[in-house]
């Protein structure tokens, strides 16, 4: 584990927020946030209505600004962040994690909840200068984020579709020059 279980899920959050404004497009219904919501471990207030999936899609941009930024630029967008939400961090506990921070109240919009836990992340991100961990897909035809929480940092693509469609095309490509050379 190259962070600790929170701030891991909330990057995981994070880009998989980001990139479901790449095509596909897949965080358009009330019901598919209910599936992000559960999916990435979420507490707290859910409000389930179109105006708090419109709060949550507006967070797109912003997030991936913080996800792709450089350092200094990182650390000054979590700080705008976390005034902006009046942030104050506290440890707690709640099934099925044991302590860890949370630094709006449970009652906090599910927008404000999901960036502030995402500032939260990055300080970890940063702290430890490993923003080279996020970037944009190798696939040069795709702008989804990548977060690569890999030992050896070898994750390129944001998805198993991105990943495929290039190992095909370098398949392709060897099998084209081999043809040409016999």
């Amino acid at each position: 584990m190259v962070f600790a279980y929170d701030t891991e899920e909330s990057l995981q959050a994070a880009v998989e927020l980001v990139n479901a404004a790449e095509p596909p497009v897949t965080l358009v219904t009330v019901a598919e946030l209910e599936a992000f919501f559960d999916r990435n471990g979420y507490t707290g207030r859910h409000d389930r209505t179109r105006a708090e999936l419109e709060q949550v899609l507006a967070l797109q941009p912003r997030l991936r600004e913080l996800l792709v930024a450089d350092r200094d630029s990182a650390a000054r967008l979590v700080n705008e962040m976390l005034a902006d939400a009046g942030a104050v961090p506290q440890l707690v506990r709640h099934p099925p994690v044991d302590w860890h921070i949370h630094a709006v109240p449970a009652d906090a919009p599910l927008a404000t909840r999901i960036l502030v836990e995402t500032a939260m992340a990055m300080i970890d991100v940063i702290r430890e200068d490993e923003l080279s961990r996020l970037a944009v897909c190798a696939d040069s035809d795709c702008e989804g984020l990548v977060l690569d929480l890999s030992r050896n940092r070898s994750r390129r693509y944001c998805s198993t579709t991105c990943s495929n469609r290039n190992a095909q095309a370098a398949h392709r490509a060897r099998r084209t020059g081999q043809a040409a050379t016999v």
